[in-house]
């Protein structure tokens, strides 16, 4: 532990797309990094750039000030906190655990309250922008937690992400506004997948279909950019299909126990599953666009 909470260390557990972009980021300001993941190839990358790898989540926690968890669901983050060896065994008193995944808000607000019994500071912080942003700083996050708990992982939330929203002090509120934003998401880029496909179908040139469409009222950040990297023909995975398929189901379960009406959420979490079905799971999520130029030519 640093006696200074001004430049605290900081542990980073799932060094994937999005965590190793993280982790790289702190490393280039200065911040005294360790990392864990069940692959060696990230770690070995992490280590390259300063980072210090550890064998064990709980070995990482005792060196710790803030440890964030970047894992892929509610699964996988209950195993690295409190598996064996977990982050919750090895938290020191004043250490902070700032949960970044996308999850559901009930297990989000359990997962604080049983760090809270055992005088662990939770931060709940999920993350929006993609594996480019989180490696140059300008994500997005949803924060929820103790004016206490933010103020002492506030250093880290700044240097890794440029927009940090507040949105309440109880753990589950970060995880909420993130669904909101993913039901979001999803549903404009099955519509702009969509849209696109019928453009085609009709003849449309598809770089003149994106200059009117970014330039009108049918325009989204979500199609400028998935609908730019299909024209650029960048097929390189950023963002997981099958990473906002989980999203979007979480969303949609959430709002059923909720007695929310999601139409939108749940044509889109179809069209996402069956894409995921039809093999393109582990694709970027624009690939959505392929699949509906599919869809189209098969009828």
């Amino acid at each position: 532990m640093t006696a200074d909470l001004r430049t605290p260390t900081v542990g980073v557990v799932g060094i994937g797309a999005m965590g190793l972009g993280v982790a790289l980021r702190l490393r280039d300001l200065g911040f005294s990094v360790s990392v864990r993941d069940v692959r060696p190839e990230p770690e070995a990358m992490a280590a390259a750039a300063g980072a210090r790898v550890h064998l064990t989540p709980s070995a990482l926690a005792k060196s710790c000030d803030v440890v964030i968890t970047l894992v892929v669901d509610a699964a996988q983050t209950e195993k690295v906190v409190f598996g064996p060896d977990g982050i919750a065994g090895g938290m020191p008193p004043q250490g902070v655990l700032v949960a970044m995944s996308t999850m559901p808000p009930a297990y989000v607000a359990d997962l604080g309250e049983r760090l809270a019994a055992r005088g662990i500071a939770f931060v709940d912080a999920p993350c929006s922008g993609g594996p480019a942003r989180a490696r140059d700083g300008t994500m997005s996050t949803m924060i929820a937690g103790s004016a206490q708990a933010m103020a002492r992982c506030g250093p880290v939330l700044e240097a890794i992400s440029s927009r940090r929203f507040p949105v309440g002090e109880r753990p589950g509120d970060g995880a909420k506004a993130k669904i909101v934003n993913n039901l979001l998401a999803g549903a404009n880029l099955v519509a702009a997948a969509e849209a696109v496909a019928m453009g085609e179908r009709l003849g449309l040139d598809l770089a003149t279909l994106f200059g009117v469409v970014s330039a009108s009222s049918g325009g989204s950040w979500v199609f400028g950019d998935r609908i730019g990297r299909v024209l650029e023909g960048d097929r390189s995975v950023r963002a997981r299909l099958d990473i906002l398929r989980k999203d979007l189901s979480i969303a949609v379960a959430t709002a059923q126990a909720q007695g929310s009406a999601t139409p939108m959420a749940e044509a889109a979490y179809a069209a996402f599953d069956a894409a995921s079905k039809d093999g393109r799971g582990n694709e970027d999520d624009s690939a959505m666009v392929q699949w509906f130029r599919d869809q189209s030519v098969s009828r």
